[in-house]
């Protein structure tokens, strides 16, 4: 018996080694930025979200620039080749992806944090609350 699962066969080893293998290359996981940033990040961490979310809560050290904000001149501040990582609130928004895309074309290295929010708030990580 087949079921939806197995209709379609699963993609040969060597393709699903480097489908996975390039995903790292695009995405981060809450666990990582959190440990890192206790470490001290060698990234930056943007909130694509609102400035009202933002305050509402947030991953500590993260910076408020909403995806719509994010522009050439703003991100200038930053030194050549800084590695943005962005994060909306969670697998229900694309606000990291648009932030993301708006990110790779200015030409600047970014991967975005899988799970937002809701990801961090599952890892049981805490947030802080204010003003950007």
């Amino acid at each position: 018996m087949t079921s939806a699962v197995t209709a379609i066969a699963a993609a040969p080893s060597a393709d699903a080694r480097a489908y996975f293998a390039a995903s790292f290359t695009f995405e981060t996981d809450c666990w990582d930025v959190h440990d890192a940033l206790a470490k001290g990040a060698d990234f930056v961490l943007l909130d694509v979200r609102s400035p009202a979310n933002y305050a509402a809560g947030h991953v500590p050290g993260a910076i408020s620039l909403p995806h719509g904000k994010i522009t050439a001149h703003r991100m200038s501040a930053w030194p050549e080749g800084t590695l943005f990582v962005t994060y909306c609130a969670g697998p229900h928004c694309n606000g990291a992806a648009r932030g993301a895309l708006r990110l790779a074309e200015l030409g600047l290295p970014v991967k975005l944090m899988a799970g937002g929010i809701t990801g961090w708030l599952d890892e049981g990580f805490a947030l802080a609350a204010g003003e950007p």
